[in-house]
Parts: C-alpha cells; sequence; structure tokens
C-alpha cells in the first residue's frame, strides 16, 4: 500500500503532493515501484494535527483520485478518511476501499461500504491525532488491541460490511510509546486470531526515529526493518512511502522465508 498524502502538514511528506498534478504523478510512480493499492488522504493524522472540513477534503482528494483512475491505474485505490461523507464521495469517484483510523468514528461510514460493497480497513487508535500521544497507556497493549478491533469488526458486518471485505491494523504510533509498537509488531499472530488480513503502517515513524536517531526523511533502513519483521510476524498488507525499495525487501524476505517462488532474470548481473 503506497501512502500519497495530499495534504499541507503530514509529518514526513506534507505539501509536497498538494497539488493534484503531483499526486496524481506520485501515485503513479509508486504503482509502477510494485504498489498493488494507493491510499490517498487528504487530512493529516499525525500527532498534534488539526481536523480539516469535509469540503476541504474533498477538495485536496477527489482530483486525484478521478486522475488515477483516468489514468488507467491497476492498484486499487483506497480512500483514507474518517467522514462518511468523504468516503461516500471518494466511492463514487473510483476508489474501492476505505481506510479508517477511527475503526467507525463515524458509524456511518460501514454503511457507506457496505452499500458501495467497499473494503474497510479498521485501526486501533487511543484518543485522537491532536491527543493520542499525550500519554499512551496500556495494561497490555496487544490483548487491549485486539480485543478492540474484533469488536470494530463486529460493529462493521452488524453494519452490513461482509467479514471478507475488512482488514485490520494495530495504529502503530497512533497513541503508542515506542514500547508499544515494538510490541505490536513483535506479536502480531496475536492479532490474526480476530481471522482478518492484518495492515501495518510503521513507515518512517517516530519510534523509528527514537531507535536509530535518524531524522524523518533518513529512516528508510529502519523502516524496511521494521516492515519485513512485520510480514515474517503475519502482516499481510504494508502500508509504506518507499514502496520499490521496500518491495524488493520483501520479495527477498518471503523467498527466504519461503512463501513465495523465484525465478532468476536473464539481466541480473552477476
Amino acid at each position: 500500500m503506497g501512502i500519497v498524502n495530499v495534504t499541507p502538514d503530514s509529518f514526513s511528506d506534507g505539501g509536497a503532493y498538494l497539488r493534484p498534478e503531483a499526486a496524481i504523478a506520485h501515485g503513479l510512480a509508486l504503482a509502477a515501484a510494485g504498489a498493488d493499492i494507493l491510499d490517498i488522504g487528504g487530512e493529516s493524522t499525525r500527532p498534534g494535527a488539526a481536523a480539516v472540513s469535509a469540503e476541504e477534503e474533498l477538495r485536496r482528494v477527489l482530483p486525484v483520485i478521478e486522475g488515477l483512475v483516468a489514468a488507467g491505474t491497476t492498484c486499487q485505490v483506497s480512500i483514507d478518511t474518517s467522514k462518511a461523507e468523504v468516503a461516500e464521495r471518494a466511492l463514487m469517484a473510483g476508489a474501492t476501499m476505505v481506510n479508517d483510523v477511527t475503526a467507525l468514528g463515524d458509524p456511518e461510514l460501514a454503511t457507506v461500504c457496505a452499500e458501495a460493497e467497499a473494503s474497510l480497513v479498521l485501526m486501533h487508535m487511543q484518543g485522537t491525532p491532536r491527543t493520542m500521544q499525550e500519554d499512551p497507556t496500556y495494561d497490555d497493549v496487544v490483548s487491549e488491541v485486539r480485543d478492540h478491533l474484533a469488536e470494530r469488526v463486529g460493529s462493521a458486518t452488524s453494519a452490513g460490511v461482509p467479514e471478507e471485505m475488512i482488514l485490520i491494523d494495530p495504529g502503530i504510533g497512533f497513541g503508542k510509546t515506542v514500547e508499544h509498537n515494538l510490541e505490536l509488531i513483535d506479536r502480531l499472530g496475536e492479532l490474526r486470531e480476530i481471522g482478518r488480513p492484518v495492515v501495518v503502517g510503521a513507515s518512517r515513524k517516530r519510534f523509528i526515529g527514537a531507535i536509530t536517531g535518524r531524522e524523518v526523511g533518513d529512516r528508510l533502513g529502519g523502516s524496511i526493518a521494521a516492515a519485513v519483521l512485520a510480514l515474517a510476524r503475519g502482516a499481510d498488507v504494508l502500508r509504506v512511502h518507499d514502496v520499490g525499495a521496500t518491495r524488493d525487501a520483501v520479495l527477498v524476505a518471503e523467498a527466504i522465508l519461503g512463501r513465495r517462488e523465484w525465478r532468476e532474470p536473464d539481466s541480473v548481473a552477476r
């Protein structure tokens, strides 16, 4: 899942793809690099980020979704939003997945997904983007996240979303300390007990900087390590900024783990 932030204030690339033409080009580049899903977001959810209106969010994302669809991308297009109104309009524009960081904080969002037959990603977050990193506290972060996500899956299916259309995300960095993030990745297998595919978004996040001392733009090595270990622990989808490098790491990791057959291309230098 390649990240396309159409925002002025995202933690990693805020403002870089605010113009629709730039965001569309970036999405197509991620697709060419090997993305299967393009996640289009018009509202930053970094710690302390300010909320934006549905109208502003739509103004940012609709031209990008329409442009990617018109360009004939073979990637699944996802809308990263917690608003039912934005999700509905994005799905009408050609998106087929909704990535909701609030896990149905807006209950109508489930109905929108059910009626559109769209996939739905439910993410765990303690608090809100404005408050989530003030003092995140858990008795057992993995069991609490698992129980919350299982309950949210139940709410989505009760609203008519088929269970096979639902994915879950532990919300790395969303109301978690460094230690919480590390434990969630290490124990991803326990989240798989819910029976739904697991999405992990660790790319360039603060816990990587805390461990390595690297600034946001220089966290590729740490991001790849987190992605590969998440894969080994049971992640099904990796939400990343650096698709090409991560894809290469995943191909090698899957070959080592025996999950993928491979054949050496004739053009590989020896």
